[in-house]
Parts: structure tokens; sequence; C-alpha cells
């Protein structure tokens, strides 16, 4: 692909589209019907398995192979279609291949040859006139073709042979079918002397020119199409010719299988033709690298036998396997796997879906001028088009798509075009990757890198925003967005709040999404839009096209398709287009009629009236016609699927099915117990557009197109829940790998064969040719290569849904290997889902439990597992040890763990040593190598900022680490601050350093000390355009490059009054906190400055807080008391003014006030003293009136480091219970009764901060600590039992055995602890005081101490010299 077409692709340019890169290697494998059999049987049971193997494992693509002969016992099927399928597979294969496309083998025979299906009308007309004239009966001619007015120009069609003959197809009555068989190959032979015999007449004549006389010759369409037609075929065309040397034609029922024989000798024109294609124009054509010859014996009565040939098949099958390959990984190495080739991928199968749904869109001319006033009108907001499914909202909106690329509306301007059917590509289905791709194809046209796309969504969102910023007058932005109601993996509960509400200048968004009164289900986005975008206008239901709009399309389809109707015929559609005029029911109209000829007969011409029953309607024809029980399972298996089935899937699938193949084989033993690819390509072939291709776990799978097709399939075929047990179960043998890699199943003959063919066994067993399902690929190295994303995507679903719980528990949810593939190939959140999943559809509680206590474990090492998914053993087992007592499914995960566990993670611990899920602990987010000195939550609660010497940000909802960023700095960040729109963080460091991160790039930048004589920096505030670094006197202003800006002095002396905080509105507005220099003296004074001027200077003293918009606030003024008042702001004499004094709080004469909070809303305010706490409801409707004292427990002490700052408490989203924070422990006191009700060990190290997470359905609280760890609680679970982890408050310095590895000795400095070995807990802590020692192998207060360990007390002690 030259650059050139790149920038056009990204351009969204539908003009010469190349085709899509697809993952599949598709080879069409051409041979004549008797003559190659030994060969395709050969290929199909040693070759194509191996094959088939090979893609998947070495490049993770399809292999499939269309031998529309294979399996089939009559080539001269009853409709005579298979020329036609075979020429559409060719172009199949030549559209979707990765590498190879055709294979041709060719011996000595010709073989069939067909007379055409089709013939003109006129052509036929002139054929029969010219064998009047030559005194030939045309009798044969009228008897099996028949004039179909309805095609223009008219054709004449040869009438399926049952038609005629009855009995051609009637496999029950062998002897009456075998004479129909008869008089049609007597038919064919006379029809083809007739046809060859006028045709030559014609030609010479100058009436017929030389193909159009050829036509009633050859054999060869196949070769014409896949080789001879072709410009490349050096890397895709492969050639096999074999010759036979003295072949019996003693034998000639033996020998017609390899050779003509016309009239008992061999057929001389058949070996001219076959001569001049074989020996010339193959030759001429195909690479000779690509082209193998053979010569073979005739050997006894068969002539060619596999015992016989073995030799030769052996060599055959390997050249075959390794030309194929290097065709394969020639195709791969010229493959684009980079970003920007997956990229272009992804918007040429959008693009290609636009171009097709415009090729096919007549009228609606007003929608159209009204997108186009919207298109180049200055409205800001998103344009939606809303109707019912299948209303005709994906044409619409792609036809203008067309007529905005087309400069039909923007001439003069080169817009970019971004183009989205949503849902139809796995990198358009849920909303992360498609906003990757959307903000990839803006920052191609404006050559910027793809690594600065973050993939995480809030800063993604913000990133893709800022991105439509860029649109300019010459180029604009055009995002067309196919069903926005099919993205999955949004945030919210809705999945629009993402779009923007405002657009930029020269920046449009056309967006679709369903709108059915009936189902608010279906409705729920299209609310969302209509709160979100308040402009009537901007809405255009796309309705029904009406009976006038309808049979014009349809008429005009019609024409395109070069068909026409009978007078009665039309009078039948419009009936039913007066019921109907959705465009999906008038395009399943089109479908049928196409299909009528002028001569069918009135009884088939019958159309249903709603969309519903034409899709029964169009499912029983095509069960009718090939079979119920097949298309029943084919189609059956596809609405049964997670997200679809590749075609080697499905044919794999109906291959282990025994009801479709003894249905299929009732009459006859197949070579290999599969089903002919032939019978499922017929299907298809019926089912042109309802199918759709996408991919999947990076396979091409199929689909159904519309919502409609699945409900309507899911209702025929799945009626009976058994049956879609059934479907569910089978699916899951298939990919469980349980008949795969060469393992046969077992099989029960039918009775018509059993009789048939005098088999005395009931059963047998077949090898099915199915692939293996291992969890993963492995190199030649041994390496992992690849994983099997298809088994980690659909084995979960199907288990679940087939009730195959004890098959689940084992393979997948209770599995070690199986976690551990999938936790290291995809996302912790799609591990996670499948036990969501499973929760939803089991019923056994104590079950349910087990499955709740592993995804709670995994999501507590979510932060660890997310980059270390080896670490996964530890922390299964780290966690889960004290649940293995009652819980059997919980102790085989473990015991898998410690099996399978050491070959990814050695270490695996004996012991319960981790926080154990099912209690009050959601996740433990780790991830820093140092104590977290500051978190911060973004402003819509989802993600967690954490700062020690790096920056680390976590999803909440979900734990996964989603940032982390290591600036490379000497010092440890002490305070974090956010900008207002979470674009921007910033943190100052021990060493006077300052970081500013760019949250949605992960960009930084590193500012040195910037103030005067090098003073200390006191802290650091961020707007959304800059950033502030004050000192104890002065503060700089920044711009988010880190260029110096402006520098500012303090309005006050810095000996008398020095800044301790700072906050900004903007450049001139902003707030000063001074203090007098010494944590001992509580005296500050509050410095505002706003657009009216300065204020006064506030003095208070101990703790202030104001509200939430700077109007109010809290603080302490009672001389010699610490009363807490309120103040608020006089605008007009610029100054504060006290309103009330709040309820006083016990011993608030004495007790110091050391920081005072408010909740989000402004309607609790919190108040830490050194003894407890005091809470006070600020509401107008108060929980209580006075202030609520909390006390802690004696000997625990608040204290504060930082003037302003403590430790901090909260409360419940039910206001039932005041949690806090102090030391490592957590303190819960029950509001009601105000008494301490639970005291909980929730860190290793001190507490550092709090913060509360009570929004929506939360009732959570996140806390970080000097232990390196941020942990996010939940309070609903905070009296649940808690398996308490034994350990030494400070580190451990060194470590004793006993003689028996009974016991072991830790020393700490203040303590030596006793544990007991066999049950990992600590039995005793020995001190010479009850506050503990300092204890050193030689102790430091010269002591040596000797303990009864039974007693715990000290028998010896001596003084030691120093």
């Amino acid at each position: 692909m030259d650059d050139r077409t790149i920038d056009l692709i990204f351009a969204g340019s539908l003009e010469k589209l190349p085709p899509v890169s697809s993952k599949i290697v598709r080879i069409f494998t051409s041979s004549t019907f008797t003559d190659t059999t030994m060969e395709r049987n050969t290929l199909m049971a040693k070759c194509y398995p191996k094959i088939k193997d090979y893609c998947r494992e070495k490049h993770g693509l399809e292999f499939q192979v269309v031998d529309m002969r294979w399996g089939v016992r009559d080539e001269a099927t009853d409709d005579h279609m298979t020329t036609e399928l075979c020429m559409k597979e060719i172009q199949n294969c030549q559209r979707l291949s990765m590498g190879p496309n055709f294979v041709v083998f060719l011996g000595q025979k010709y073989g069939y040859r067909p007379i055409p299906t089709y013939v003109l009308s006129s052509e036929l007309q002139l054929i029969r006139d010219e064998l009047a004239a030559t005194g030939h009966d045309p009798v044969l001619i009228d008897t099996w073709y028949r004039k179909d007015a309805n095609a223009v120009p008219p054709i004449s069609i040869l009438q399926p042979i049952s038609s005629i003959l009855i009995n051609f197809n009637n496999k029950r009555i062998p002897k009456l079918q075998a004479e129909d068989q008869a008089k049609w190959w007597d038919t064919l032979g006379k029809f083809q002397k007739l046809f060859r015999k006028a045709s030559s007449s014609l030609h010479q004549q100058g009436k017929m020119d030389r193909d159009a006389m050829h036509n009633y010759f050859m054999s060869e369409r196949e070769v014409i199409n896949g080789v001879l037609n072709v410009k490349n075929t050096k890397n895709h065309c492969l050639a096999y010719i074999r010759y036979i040397n003295n072949i019996n034609l003693q034998n000639l029922k033996k020998a017609s299988l390899f050779v003509d024989i016309i009239n008992r000798s061999l057929d001389v024109e058949s070996a001219k033709l076959l001569a001049n294609l074989r020996d010339e124009r193959l030759p001429a054509k195909i690479e000779s690298s690509n082209l193998v010859k053979y010569t073979v014996e005739w050997i006894g009565r068969e002539g060619l036998d596999n015992e016989t040939h073995e030799e030769y098949l052996k060599n055959f099958i390997t050249h075959f396997y390794k030309n194929i390959i290097k065709l394969v990984d020639r195709a791969m190495r010229k493959e684009d796997s980079s970003a920007q080739g997956q990229i272009v991928t992804e918007i040429l199968q959008h693009l290609h879906a636009c171009n097709n749904s415009v090729k096919v869109f007549y009228g609606r001319e007003d929608s159209l001028d009204h997108i186009n006033k919207y298109m180049t009108g200055d409205s800001d907001k998103c344009l939606i088009l809303y109707g019912e499914g299948g209303c005709g909202k994906t044409s619409l909106l792609a036809k203008s798509a067309g007529m905005s690329t087309g400069k039909e509306w923007f001439k003069g301007a080169k817009p970019i075009s971004i183009v989205r059917f949503l849902g139809t590509t796995p990198d358009s289905s849920a909303l992360t990757p498609t906003l990757i791709s959307i903000c990839q194809q803006i920052s191609y046209n404006f050559m910027l890198p793809f690594e600065g796309i973050p993939d995480d969504l809030v800063p993604l969102t913000a990133h893709f925003k800022q991105l439509l910023t860029m649109a300019t007058k010459e180029q604009p932005f055009l995002l067309f967005l196919d069903s926005v109601d099919q993205l999955t993996g949004t945030q919210d509960a809705n999945k629009v709040s993402w779009l923007p509400t405002r657009l930029p200048p020269h920046c449009k968004i056309i967006v679709s999404c369903a709108c059915e009164e009936s189902n608010p289900d279906v409705s729920k986005e299209y609310h969302v839009l209509r709160r979100m975008i308040d402009v009537e206008d901007n809405f255009i239901e796309v309705r029904a096209l009406g009976e006038d709009l309808a049979m014009k399309v349809i008429k005009m389809w019609m024409q395109t398709a070069h068909r026409d109707l009978t007078n009665y015929q039309w009078r039948l559609v419009s009936n039913a287009i007066d019921k109907c005029s959705l465009p999906i029911f008038v395009k399943l109209v089109f479908a049928e009629i196409c299909r009528w000829r002028s001569y069918t007969k009135s009884q088939d011409t019958y159309l249903a009236s709603t969309v519903m029953d034409s899709i029964m309607m169009l499912f029983e024809r095509i069960e009718k016609q090939h079979g119920r029980i097949l298309v029943f399972h084919a189609l059956a298996y596809i609405t049964a699927a997670k997200s679809g089935l590749s075609e080697s899937e499905l044919e794999d699938l109906i291959s282990l099915d025994d009801k479709v193949l003894d249905d299929v084989y009732q009459y006859h033993l197949p070579p290999v117990r599969r089903i002919p690819p032939l019978l499922w390509t017929r299907i298809r072939n019926d089912l042109p557009n309802y199918l759709s291709e996408r991919e999947a776990d990076g396979v091409s799978v199929m689909n159904w197109y519309h919502r409609q097709f699945r409900d309507a399939a899911k209702e025929r075929y799945f009626k009976n829940m058994n049956m879609a047990t059934y479907f569910h179960s089978m699916t899951a043998d298939y990919f469980l790998g349980i008949w795969g890699g060469g393992k046969p199943k077992p099989f029960k003959y039918t009775e018509i064969q059993r009789h048939r063919f005098n088999l005395t066994d009931r059963e047998g067993i077949a090898d099915r040719k199915v692939p293996v399902q291992p969890l993963f690929f492995h190199s030649k190295e041994g390496t992992v290569s690849r994983y099997n994303l298809r088994k980690f995507g659909e084995l979960p679903f199907h288990l679940v849904r087939s009730r195959r719980f004890t098959d689940l528990y084992e393979n997948v949810l209770f599995n070690y290997e199986w976690l551990h593939a999938k936790l290291s190939s995809c996302p912790l959140q799609a591990v996670l889902a499948d036990y969501e999943d499973a929760c939803l559809h089991i019923d056994d509680k104590e079950s349910k439990r087990e499955l709740q206590l592993v995804a709670d474990a995994l999501r507590l090492g979510g932060a660890v597992l997310g980059q270390y998914p080896n670490m996964l053993a530890p922390q299964l087992v780290g966690r889960l040890l004290p649940e293995v007592g009652n819980n059997p499914n919980i102790k085989m995960l473990l015991n898998d763990c410690d099996l399978k566990g050491p070959k990814q993670c050695s270490l695996l611990p004996l012991y319960h040593c981790l926080h154990t899920p099912g209690g009050p602990l959601k996740y433990s987010l780790e991830g820093h190598q140092f104590a977290v000195f500051s978190i911060c939550l973004t402003s819509d609660y989802r993600y967690v900022v954490s700062i020690s010497n790096r920056f680390i940000t976590w999803d909440l909802s979900t734990s996964d680490l989603t940032r982390d960023v290591n600036p490379n700095i000497e010092g440890i960040m002490q305070h974090l601050v956010l900008s207002p729109d979470n674009k921007w963080a910033a943190a100052y460091t021990n060493n006077n350093q300052t970081v500013l991160l760019n949250m949605l790039s992960s960009e930084f930048v590193t500012i040195d000390n910037p103030l005067g004589d090098s003073k200390p920096i006191t802290g650091t505030y961020l707007l959304n355009y800059n950033l502030f670094i004050y000192g104890d006197d002065e503060w700089v202003m920044f711009d988010m490059r880190g260029n110096l800006e402006e520098r500012y002095t303090a309005p006050l002396d810095r000996n008398e009054w020095p800044i301790l905080h700072m906050e900004f509105d903007s450049t001139e507005e902003y707030r000063v906190i001074f203090w007098k220099g010494n944590i001992d003296d509580d005296r500050m004074l509050l410095y505002v400055t706003t657009k009216n001027g300065v204020f006064e200077n506030f003095e208070y003293h101990s703790a202030m807080v104001l509200t939430k918009d700077k109007n109010a606030l809290y603080t302490c003024t009672t001389p010699e008391c610490y009363a807490v008042s309120k103040y608020i702001k006089n605008g007009d004499t610029n100054k504060w003014e006290k309103v009330c004094d709040l309820p006083r709080s016990e011993n608030d004469d004495t007790e110091m006030l050391l920081q005072l909070k408010l909740d989000k809303e402004d309607r609790f305010l919190f108040g830490t003293t050194s003894n407890g706490f005091v809470i006070w409801d600020l509401n107008e409707e108060k929980i209580v009136d006075n202030a609520i004292s909390l006390t802690l427990p004696y000997s625990t002490r608040n204290i504060t480091t930082k003037m302003l700052q403590s430790n901090s408490v909260m409360l419940s989203s039910h206001r039932n219970f005041a949690i806090a924070g102090v030391r490592k422990n957590l303190y819960v006191w029950n509001i009601e009764t105000r008494k301490l009700v639970k005291v909980l060990d929730a860190h290793f190290g001190r507490i550092i901060q709090l913060e509360p997470l009570t929004i929506g359905n939360w009732n959570s609280m996140v806390t970080s600590s000097i232990d390196r760890t941020v942990k996010v609680w939940n309070i609903n679970n905070i009296f649940e039992t808690v398996h308490v982890i034994d350990r030494h408050e400070l580190q451990v310095d060194s470590i004793s055995l006993s003689d028996n590895l009974s016991l072991a000795v830790t020393a700490t400095r203040n303590c030596v602890g006793v544990w007991d070995l066999k049950v990992g807990k600590l039995i005793a802590k020995l001190a010479d005081s009850p506050l503990g020692a300092i204890i050193h192998h030689i102790s430091q207060t010269g002591n040596l101490l000797i303990w009864l360990r039974l007693t715990q007390q000290v028998i010896f002690k001596d003084q030691q010299p120093v």
C-alpha cells in the first residue's frame, strides 16, 4: 500500500479503497471429481490439520479449505448451482486470503463438462433455431430450459433435475434413484453434443464469438478465474500435475475415473482441451517454483491406492505443506503489524461498510438537507439520528459520510472524515479501543505520535476532546458514529456521556442510536442524549420509508440487479410494503423477490408482513432447501456464540455434531467423518447480507448483522431451553479440546447405513480432524508465542450457559493454569467478568461465595497481578489459605497453585500472609517502593492518584493500575495537587524540586527550586493553565511547559508571618494562610484578594476550613478556647463577619483542635482533637443538634506534624458510623451511641491520609500509609471477620531457628518474637518491660536477658560491659 493510499484512508476517503487485510488463509482447491479422490482425502486427513495448527500457532491466522468436491457424492447437484458457487468462492478466497488462495490439481482427465445453468434467451433461441434447421428435435431444450422474463434481458434457466426426473434424489429407493440418475447422464450427453454442434456451426456463420462457443465445450472455468486471469500468481497460486503411466484401459470402470472415456475408448476432444490447459496455458502463467509434476505407475486392479502409492503421497503432502506455509510466511512478512498497520485495517473495515451502504441508498432528501445544514452551519452540538431498529439510521449516516467526503458539501476544504459502525469490529465494540483508534486517525493527519495517546478512559476522553480543537476551516473534522448504543466498557451506566456537549469550531459529530417506545432498555441512550443536547433541531427521527419511497427504492434496486416482476408479483410487493416500509423489511422483500422467476407458481410467491415473519420465512426456506437439521444446527451455533464463530470453528462444530452428520451421511460412509465444506458454503450463499464478518479475539468471525436476526434465531432455535443447553454444551466441548488433536469421537451408525453396508457393529469411532485447544501456543524454542484468546473468550460463556458448573470450576474459575494464562494475555477485568457472569447464573450460595472470594482475592492483588501475572500463585495462596477449610473449590485451586505455581514463581507462602477477601478490605493497591505521602481522588471519584518517588494512578472501580510515571528524582514527593480539570498533577519533593505531570500523556517537567536564596518550598497549587510554587515569603507562577512567568512577593513580613498555605482561583484572586512559624504557636492569619480588592486580614487560631464556594469558613477565634465559629464573606465591606458559634463540644476549653475538614457537600464539619474527633451537622434538618464527640482509646492520641493537618475522620454513606485512621489502625464509632465499636488492624505502618469514597452505591474509603500501600475499604463489610496476620511492628533484624525447625525466634528493636512454624503464628512477644526494650544481638541497653519461653518471664539478667 503506497503512502498516498494510506493518507487517503486516514482522511476517511471512500474512493478507490484497497481490500481489507484479513486474518484468514483460505484456499480453493480445484480438481476433477473422481481422479484426485486419493490425494484430497489424504490432504483432509493428514495435511490440512497440520497447516491449520501452523497458521494458528505461528501467525494467529484461521486456515480454511474450500474443496467443493470433497465429501459430495454426485457432482451434478440437483439445482446446477455448483459451478456458480465455485466462481463465488474463488472470488471470496482471492478477497480474503492472506497469501495462497488457489490450488489446482490436474491429471489426465478433463472431467465433467456441465451445460450452462443460465443462457441468454436470445442465444438459446439461436441454438434452438440452428438445431431445428439442421433437422434436430429441439424438444430437449424446450423440456429442460424455461425462459425467465423477470431477468433483464431475459435468460433461460436449466431446471432442477428432480423437477423432471422426480427420483433423482430419492435415496430411500436406490433402484429408482439409479434409473433417474442414468437418464440424467444420458440427457446431459445429448445436450453436450447438441450444444457443441450448434455453437460450432453458429461460430462458423459468424453469429457467435469464440468465447461464447468455448463456453459450451470447456470444464476449466475455475482455472481461468483462479490462475489464468490472475496478475500475481507467485504469491497466491499453486499447481500440482500428476501423470499415470500404463493405465489399464481393459478395466474401463476403473480407468474412466482417471481418463475421459467416450464410447468405450479415449475421448480425443477432451484430451486435446486438457493438454492445451495443462501443458501450455497453465505453465505459461504460473511461476515454475509453484508448479510441481509427479509421475506414478498404475498398479493392480485399483490403479492408485493409499498403500501401493504411500511414498508418492508422502512426498506430495510434504511438498504441499511446505509450499502453502511458504506463501503464508511470505504474505505475513509483508503484513504491517505496527500500530499504524492495525489502525489502517480498522479504518478500512468501516470505510468499506460505509461504501456498501451508500451503493444501495436512495431517497430521504429532506433528512439529507437537514444534515447538510447542520454540517455547514454553526451548531456546536452533536446531531442525533434516532429511530427503531431497522429503520435505516446506518444507511442515512453512511450516505451523509459519503456526501461529506465526496466534495458535495465541503467545497474547497479537505475534511477529515472519521466513520465508525460501532460494534462491527472488535476495536469499535468497546469505548476505550474506539476512542484510541479515533485519536490515532486524527494524530496521523497532524503527524502526532501515537505514543502520546493515553489508554486509560478518563484521560483518553479528555485527549480526544483536546484533539477535536485542532479542526480548521480548511480541514474540518467530521465524525460519524453509528449505533452508539452498541458500545460496551463505558465508565458510566449510560454509553454516551463521553460525547462532547459542546463542539469546538469546524468540528461536527453525527451519532445514531435506537429509540423504541415499546422497549425502554433499547431507548436508554436516546433519553440521555436528549438531556445532554437540549436543541430540538439536532435530533432527526429516521422513520420508515413510507410506501411510495419504499416501492421506488425496490424498483431502483431491481433495476440495478437487472430484474423485473410480473404485474401480479408487483401487486404482492405493494401489498406487503403497505403493511411495513422499514428499510430492513424492504431489504428482506427485495432479497425474496429477486428469487422469483416469471414462471414461479403463485403459491410460491408469498411475502410476510412483518420483519420477524420475513426472517422466519427466510429461515424456513433455507431449511427446506438445504436440510432442516443442518441449517438449524449451523445457525444455532452462530447464535449461541458469545462473539460469533469463524468458518473453521463452525465446520469443526458441525463435524463433531453427530445429529447433523447422521442426517448428511444417511446413505453413505464418508472417507473422513467431517461435514463437506460445500454444504455450509451453500447455506451462507443464501444468507448474503445477513451474516457479517468481523474480528473477535484476533480471528475473523461470522455473526448476525442485525439485532432482529439474532432475536429471530433465538426465538426459532432456542425456544426449547434444552436445545440452547445442547448447543452451548457442544461449543464448550469444542473449546475444551475434548476431541482435538486426533482423538477419535464415538458415533452410532444409522439403521440405513448398517443395512446398506452390512455392518455388524452398532458404533464406530472417527477422528473429526478438529484442532487441539491449548491455553497457549509454543514457539520452536519452547516459549509462549501466543495465547488462545478464542478459548478465553468463549469457553466460560458456554460452560455457564450449559450449566456445566463442575467443568467450569475445574477447567476455568478454580484452575491455576487457566487463570495465569488469561491474566497474562487479557486485562484483569476480563478475568473478573467470568466470575461475575457465573455468579449471575448460579443458585448455590456456597459456590457463589467461593467465586466471590476468588474474584475479590484477584481484585485485592490487582495492582500486582496487572503488572506481574506470575505472582498469581503467591497472591492466591497468601490471601485464601484461611478459607480452605469449608470451601472445596478454593482448596482445589490452592492445591493447583502449590503444584503448578512454582513454574512461574518459586516463592510460595506456607502461611496466610496477605489480606483475605470477604472482609472490609476491597483492594490493596501496591506498586510504590517508598511511603505514599499523598493521595488525591479525581473529581469524578473514579481514580486515585498517589505519590512517593513516582506517580501511580489506579482505577477505583477495577483496581487496575492505569498510570505509573517515574520522574527519576532523588527525593520523595511530599504533597500532591491536581488541576481543576484533572489534566495536571504536581508535587514538590523533600529536596525542593517540583514535578509537573500531564495526566493525559504522562509527560512531565522537573523544576528546580525557583525561590530566592534557595529557601525551602512550602507548597504548590495548580490551575488548569498555571502552576504556582510558594515559599515562606514569595510565590512563582509557571506555565504548563515549566517556563517561569511571574514572581510575587508576600504582602506580610516573613519574620512576623511566614506563608503556611496558598490557594488560587486565578492569578489575581487567591487566599494565603500565614502562621507564626512555630508549631507551638497556634495563631494564624487569612489574607484574601478578590476582584473587589483585598479583604481585611482575618486572625484566628488552631484550625480553619473554607467551604467549597470559599464564601464561608469555620474556625476558632475565641481566646483560650477551642470552640468553633462560622464566618461569612462580606463583599461590600471586604471583611469576614461572624454568623454564629457552633454547638460546644466536650472539653473544648482544654482540648486542642488540630484540624477542621468539611465533607464534599459542606454538610458535615469534622474536627480532630488530641484525644479524638468532633462532628457537627451543619444541615437545617440535623441528625443531631449538638456536637458529636468521639473519643479514642486511652494511650492513643492524634498528633500534628504540620499546622492545620492531622488524622482525619469520615462518615459512612448511611451516616451511621464514623471511621478514622490513627497510627496503623482504623477506628469505627457508632454515631447513635458514640461508642467505639471496632478497631481494625489496617496497615503495617502509620496511616498518612484517609479520603471518603461515598458516592452513588459506594460506601467506601481510601487510605494511604508509610507501608507503601494504598487501600480501598468497603464500609458495608467493616464488621465482618478479619483473618489477622501476625507481625511485628518494627522491622525484623535477625531470625534464629530451633533444631527441630518447629520454632523460630525473631529479634526487632523492641522485642523478641517466638513463632510456631507449624501454623505460622506469633505465639509470644518477649521484652524486659511492658513498654518493650531495644533488642540487639548484643543489647544496646547493655543487658543480657534469658527468658523461660513457657512462662514468658525473664529468668536471668546480667549487666554487660558496653
